[in-house]
């Protein structure tokens, strides 16, 4: 699960301008997988919180200046806030805690944890998540939840966060690709979301993947730094081991039915966006089978694209429990759990390789628990294993090569 930070400042080598992701989730920075959900912060001012450091005699004198970033730790609580947002965002600001998008945005990734958490509980039908609670001095903080070695799952994770912050001119050039626009100054950011990857162990279960997020570049018009912008990113995908056509079906009509709601444009354009991004490059394929994604989003009304988010963070229950409760005792032999093992090794590969969040947090120092719950317990290589034509094994590798439309 990439932070939400992370992905601020992650850089696009794309044709999609990049924003924050939560996501690991490429074509933006937001990503498929998990990373440091306990966001990192770059520091604009002083002599060691810089973007470039040009400190020293004997550093100009060793050529270019190499970047530095300076991570902010964050602080474990004891107890669960109501809120992360500051008072500025609620009651005591220009606009009342209900009516504030932040305010709406927070408390809906928190009840989609909830709920998504309790589903996983209830499937798993003993498995309980283990959780941290963490502030930022900078404001802000978040939840992190994770079921390990549970009945059902190998390993889950669902982890919010709410992030204030100061990004360098740099950074905010990287992320928005501004130019006429850009001021010279630092620019404070806000960054919100939900970020998960459940990894089951039966090998016939597949592993689900999805993020959702808000972020803000908030400097007043007349104080230096960027203008005010927001943006929304976000997805769920599937990835799984073994192809049951009836649950692929089922998993994307739900995506569907979520996008049609708002624009039936959005379904094909976000399939498309999702069999793009998670493209492991050095195997020429696909991670899984696909399902939604989307980045910097902000050519709709603010409210209707809340509404959407909210609308896609509650599909995720209907869309993956029903697969799991027909799968997660279905029996297996050996050959089924080498399989997966291998399929999870590049879910691996994606995650460490391509995703932004993840190796933005391992580049600059970021909470390495975070940064890696996305990864499974188990994984497998096999030295030039290819699966014999004509297999389950085949087919969906075959899938992975060529998306397919499955509605």
């Amino acid at each position: 699960m990439p932070s939400i930070a992370a992905m601020a400042f992650a850089p696009s080598s794309t044709s999609y301008s990049t924003s924050l992701a939560l996501h690991p989730v490429s074509s933006s920075f937001s990503s498929s997988s998990f990373a440091p959900i306990r966001a990192p912060l770059i520091r604009p001012t002083g002599k060691l919180n810089c973007l470039f450091r040009l400190s020293s005699s004997a550093s100009r004198m060793r050529g270019p200046v190499t970047p530095c970033a300076v991570i902010e730790k964050e602080n474990p609580e004891t107890e669960r806030p109501d809120t992360f947002l500051r008072d500025s965002d609620g009651e005591n600001g220009s606009m009342s805690s209900s009516t504030s998008v932040r305010a709406r945005f927070e408390k809906m990734i928190r009840d989609a944890q909830d709920s998504v958490c309790q589903a996983l509980e209830k499937a798993d039908g003993g498995g309980k998540f283990k959780e941290d609670v963490w502030s930022r001095p900078g404001g802000g903080g978040g939840i992190s939840r994770v079921l390990q070695d549970g009945a059902v799952w190998e390993k889950a994770g669902v982890n919010v966060s709410v992030v204030y912050g100061v990004m360098p001119p740099e950074a905010y050039r990287a992320a928005k690709a501004a130019a006429s626009d850009q001021k010279p100054g630092p620019v404070p950011f806000f960054a919100a979301g939900i970020s998960s990857v459940l990894h089951p162990k039966n090998p016939f279960a597949p592993t689900l993947h999805f993020n959702y997020r808000y972020f803000e570049t908030d400097a007043p018009e007349d104080s230096p730094g960027a203008p005010k912008q927001w943006w929304f990113g976000g997805g769920t995908d599937l990835t799984p081991s073994y192809i049951f056509e009836d649950d692929v079906r089922h998993f994307h009509s739900v995506q569907k039915a979520a996008c049609d709601k708002f624009d039936p444009s959005f379904y094909p354009r976000f399939k498309k966006w999702c069999d793009d991004y998670f493209y492991i490059a050095h195997r020429g394929e696909r991670r899984g089978l696909g399902g939604i994604f989307f980045d910097d989003l902000n050519e709709y009304d603010l409210e209707m694209l809340l509404s959407f988010a909210t609308e896609c963070a509650n599909s995720v229950v209907p869309a993956y429990i029903p697969i799991i409760e027909k799968r997660k005792n279905m029996p297996f032999t050996e050959q089924h759990k080498a399989w997966q093992q291998l399929r999870r090794g590049r879910y691996v590969e994606f995650n460490l390789v391509y995703d932004r969040g993840t190796t933005f947090g391992l580049k600059t120092g970021g909470r390495i628990e975070s940064i890696l719950v996305s990864l499974p317990l188990t994984a497998r290589w096999e030295y030039d294993h290819k699966p014999e034509h004509g297999t389950e094994e085949w087919k969906l590798l075959d899938a992975c090569i060529n998306p397919k439309d499955w509605i």
